[in-house]
């Protein structure tokens, strides 16, 4: 009797594995067509996952954007020549596209003899302008040099789209005033046309202005001389500082004795009184 109970038992329990072993198939089998069915309404395949995936890591959907850049350059170059060197600076930069913007020569005369310095700037393709910069830095030593730039790109794009929408704009407002049919329609149309194109002419100013700054480098150069000294006896120098000497003494002199001249006058006369009184009393 026992042994017909375990046995029972027995089947009852492999039965019970065997059935929960068959709904997990089936729920297996569910879940793998629900994923098929659910790629097929979505239109997803393997290749749309890949895509999807990279947009998430950031890998696609990635917009480049050609940046706008001021560049201005601040040197200082010591040369033998100051106009020589701002001659063949001008010359290098009509020989790489540019031109020269303002140029400028300042002569120091000293007792020594004379000395100058002078400033120029420059405007050179972009492109051009590191190559530009090595043949100026052939001209003499390069004291202190400076490179910025400013960053102009959302500015740029503001000022393009802020353009295209006032021409859209203006467009319509043409369309609009061929369908006007009053003086007064015609006048106000004309008034909102003749507004928009101010604008758009200010903001085309402007682009024009963002482009020569960005395909043009601004280099700005000061040029000096090394010091000299010039030697010489100094005679010529010893008897000009003697006779300003000299006349420096005389001057001090006549200024003293315009001050002391009162006192020796009042003192005199007070030893004038009082030998006087001297006198009367010895009578």
């Amino acid at each position: 009797m026992k042994k017909t109970y375990l046995l029972c038992a027995l089947m009852l329990l492999v039965s019970a594995v065997v059935v929960s072993g068959c709904m997990s198939l089936d729920k297996d089998a569910d879940s793998l067509s629900y994923t098929s069915n659910e790629k097929a309404v979505y239109g997803y395949d393997s290749a749309t996952e890949d895509s999807v995936r990279q947009a998430s890591s950031g890998g696609a959907g990635t917009v480049s954007v050609d940046r706008k850049t001021i560049t201005t350059v601040d040197m200082t170059l010591e040369v033998d020549e100051v106009p020589a060197a701002i001659e063949q600076i001008s010359t290098s930069a009509r020989a790489f596209g540019g031109y020269v913007s303002g140029s400028s020569i300042y002569v120091h005369t000293y007792d020594s003899g004379t000395w100058k310095d002078g400033y120029i700037t420059v405007r050179v393709p972009e492109a051009e302008h590191p190559l530009f910069l090595e043949e100026v830095e052939k001209l003499g030593e390069v004291t202190s040099r400076s490179v910025s730039g400013q960053d102009v790109t959302e500015e740029y794009i503001d000022v393009t789209a802020r353009l295209e929408n006032l021409k859209r704009q203006e467009q319509r407002l043409y369309e609009v005033l061929n369908m006007s049919r009053t003086v007064e329609e015609v006048l106000s149309v004309e008034k909102e046309i003749e507004r928009v194109r101010g604008e758009i002419d200010s903001l085309t100013g402007r682009l024009t202005y963002l482009n020569d700054r960005v395909e043009f480098s601004t280099i700005s150069i000061r040029l000096t001389e090394p010091d000299r000294v010039i030697y010489s006896w100094g005679l010529g120098n010893a008897v000009s500082e003697s006779a300003r000497g000299f006349i420096s003494m005389v001057n001090a002199l006549i200024i003293l004795a315009g001050y002391l001249l009162p006192i020796v006058i009042l003192l005199t006369a007070l030893g004038g009184v009082f030998i006087g009184i001297r006198r009367i009393a010895r009578r």
